[in-house]
């Protein structure tokens, strides 16, 4: 079941934000922003630093007070609720675990804080030990843990009290590459098992297209797109959208009659985007993919190999087009490459670029 499957079963949403913005005097660091997610999605908002993440993040928790707008949770209005009473939980990229509790007692102190009694306290902090696989270090001091068996206490004491809504704010930012990416299966691991509705904030787009039902995309502010991971890297709305998600070749000209006409050519358009007349700027995008090379002057385009990246399962080949525009497409492991200076032509399946407006 993909994200707005998800959201549509649902019914109402968990988590609605309308027109919610906030600005510090003449700069909006929000602008009006609609966001619905659906019970039991995760949602990942992804962008770069300063897109409007995560103040969007922190509004929803109660952290910031919008400028305009309103927060439903499960229908009702939260927007000036306090934060100790949304029923929101938060995991951020710093651990904050209690150096002076063990990891059992860690992750049982929200429940404490709730009065809980003694029994069930203990049956949630077995259970929730063991959905992150930690049953044997309940003893053990958080300083006696790894990076990412941290993270899973912190995530464990999240979840342990079964908020409403958790919100993960870049919760793998602090751990390498090897560790993040196991860690990514973990939290996809203990979404499917809690049925939890998550909103989690990275900048990384790897990560957002691995974990995500629907991943929001931002940029300046606003929401660029809403989609499924297949949907924004398949079909972006926009220029940002496909340079930001992935590796894409982005060729700049303006609509003709079923056409874009660039420097490096003109190229029949799949389809025109709404709104988009003849003489409008367009760009159309081919992920390097799905880009075949061909013999040079039998290509859709022409171009000279410049650079070969290596990268183990592949090598990148990167080329300079005549009007200097550097294009990259993907080479299987074993396929030999292109001379450096060499001359060659490269081709796309029909229906492997998309056009966008520029």
């Amino acid at each position: 079941m993909d994200g707005s499957t998800k959201a549509q079963a649902a019914g109402t949403a968990k988590l609605v934000t309308r027109g919610v913005a906030k600005s510090y005097g003449p700069v909006a660091a929000l602008q009006p922003t609609d966001l619905h997610v659906g019970a039991g999605e995760l949602m990942t908002v992804l962008g770069p630093s300063g897109s409007g993440k995560t103040t969007l993040l922190q509004i929803i928790a109660g952290l910031v007070e919008p400028t305009a707008g309103r927060i439903l949770i499960d229908g009702n209005d939260h927007t000036h609720t306090p934060v100790h009473r949304r029923d929101i939980g938060v995991v951020f990229q710093s651990y904050a675990l209690f150096p002076h509790l063990t990891v059992a007692e860690n992750i049982g102190f929200p429940l404490r804080m709730r009065g809980l009694p003694a029994a069930e306290l203990a049956r949630r902090v077995r259970a929730a030990l063991a959905m992150v696989q930690l049953g044997h270090l309940a003893d053990r001091p958080p300083r006696a843990l790894s990076g990412g068996q941290q993270q899973r206490v912190a995530l464990a004491r999240c979840f342990v009290y079964q908020p409403s809504i958790i919100l993960m704010d870049e919760p793998l930012g602090a751990l390498d590459r090897k560790l993040r990416e196991h860690m990514q299966v973990e939290i996809k691991h203990l979404h499917r098992e809690s049925g939890a509705t998550i909103l989690y904030v990275t900048h990384d787009q790897e990560e957002a297209l691995a974990i995500s039902d629907r991943i929001c995309l931002m940029n300046q502010a606003r929401v660029e797109q809403i989609g499924s991971p297949r949907q924004i890297y398949e079909a972006p709305a926009s220029i940002f959208a496909a340079e930001f998600i992935g590796i894409s070749n982005v060729l700049r000209g303006r609509v003709g009659s079923r056409t874009l006409r660039t420097p490096d050519g003109e190229f029949a358009l799949p389809a025109v985007p709404g709104g988009l007349t003849s003489g409008a700027p367009a760009a159309l995008v081919v992920r390097p993919e799905n880009v075949q090379l061909a013999d040079s002057g039998h290509g859709a385009l022409a171009g000279e190999v410049v650079e070969h990246v290596y990268a183990g399962s592949e090598t990148r080949l990167l080329l300079r087009l005549a009007s200097g525009t550097v294009f990259t497409l993907r080479l299987p492991a074993g396929v030999p490459a292109p001379a450096i200076g060499a001359a060659v032509g490269v081709r796309w399946p029909d229906g492997a670029a998309v056009c966008v407006p520029a």
